[in-house]
């Protein structure tokens, strides 16, 4: 599988932006059957821009909004449109969005969606790249439930990508198929043929603060009692009830969650999760994230160095592990949204984590989100678990 990534400026005129991406992929030879992952900020008329491409490009077009990009050539990119194909002789692409879920037909609307798309390969799915809304409403889908139905769907296949952002107004965001924009869609694109995907999937929390906790009660993404007493109960005890609001989405941001998970065959897997609203009469949390009971509850501090060296590391640990015989030659990455706000006026520290350090064969895309989805290898047996994320830095080695 072969790539190409076209970056533009400009979102206004787009009759220029356009063609400042065809001018960068006119060199560039489509094999039998593409794709194309389009990143681009919030104000982009995405429909127009969808009319523009389409008359020259046929192939299905995915992405959402992000509130910023990470590119090989550009690094941190703040605005503007990022176009990323991907073209192949030996591999078959198939891609679609679903109408609106909620908790109440979203099984059966992604399924669907999934046994259509299925339909036009011939071989197993290697991999099923998607892209969500956020938790906004009582019936939106949690983030854990898309991954776990997909994961279920694709009997275990590796499932990358993340929810749309926006500039944190958490209401501009859009998801994007061909010239359809939903907010509440999900967006789903199968791989099958000759590829060989590998993750990289690290959290940015590298300090802890004195907080241990069983999970005692919980119901999905609801914590309501850790340890012998309510969640609350814990953080006053612990003096990180630092809020009067209801809503601490923004109060917690740069104090994640972490969660330890005992899988069904005994593995462990540790992910990190957003704390997003407290009730204080029930003495519970809502979390953007499924907190199953039993598991173990810390609280990270995140911080800049920490941020940019999850970024070292994890391009040293994906740029060893290519140097095997299958020829890789794109690199998708997701990074969680959080982690921008933890840079603070070095918004470009990861891109200049990785900058310089990449193969000229190989181009480089990414997005801001508001939660990652990407397999995470489990601490017991190593096997890879489709996971969903928050605070987390992910790639994809195509």
């Amino acid at each position: 599988m072969d790539s190409r990534v076209a970056y533009t400026e400009e979102i206004d005129d787009l009759d220029e932006a356009v063609s400042e991406i065809f001018r960068q992929t006119d060199d560039f030879k489509l094999l039998s059957n593409s794709m194309a992952i389009l990143y681009t900020e919030e104000d982009t008329d995405y429909r127009a821009l969808y009319e523009k491409l389409s008359k020259k490009w046929d192939f299905p077009i995915i992405g959402c909004t992000t509130m910023a990009m990470l590119l090989g050539k550009e690094g941190y990119c703040r605005n503007g449109i990022s176009v990323t194909i991907l073209t192949a002789d030996d591999c078959t692409f198939s891609a679609g969005m679903t109408d609106d879920v909620n908790v109440s037909n979203y099984k059966d609307l992604i399924t669907a969606k999934y046994n259509e798309l299925k339909k036009a390969h011939n071989d197993d799915i290697k991999l099923i790249i998607s892209f969500g809304g956020m938790v906004i409403s009582k019936d939106s889908v949690a983030g854990d439930d898309l991954v776990a139905l997909l994961n279920e769907l694709g009997g275990g296949t590796p499932i990358y990508g993340g929810n749309a952002s926006d500039d944190f107004s958490f209401g501009n965001y859009n998801l994007f198929f061909n010239g359809n924009v939903t907010k509440c869609g999900q967006v789903i694109a199968l791989i099958s043929g000759n590829i060989d995907p590998m993750f990289i999937c690290l959290n940015s929390v590298e300090n802890r603060a004195r907080f241990s906790y069983k999970v005692t009660r919980s119901e999905g993404n609801l914590v309501y009692r850790l340890g012998n007493g309510s969640f609350t109960d814990a953080l006053v005890k612990e003096n990180m009830l630092v809020s009067d609001k209801d809503n601490v989405l923004g109060d917690y941001l740069l104090s994640p969650f972490i969660v330890g998970i005992e899988k069904d065959d005994g593995d462990i897997v540790e992910v990190a999760r957003n704390l997003s609203m407290i009730n204080r009469d029930m003495g519970m949390g809502f979390f953007l994230g499924d907190i199953p009971e039993n598991s173990i509850m810390s609280v990270g501090v995140l911080n800049r160095p920490d941020v940019q060296n999850t970024v070292e590391k994890a391009f040293s640990l994906m740029l060893r592990q290519m140097r095997g015989a299958y020829k890789y030659r794109t690199i998708l990455c997701t990074s969680c949204s959080a982690r921008f706000l933890a840079l603070a006026s070095n918004t470009e520290a990861e891109a200049e984590a990785y900058k310089g350090r990449l193969p000229e064969h190989i181009s480089l895309s990414g997005m801001y989100a508001y939660g990652e989805y990407c397999p995470l290898r489990g601490d017991k047996t190593g096997r890879e678990y489709n996971m969903f994320h928050n605070f987390t830095f992910t790639l994809l080695a195509l």
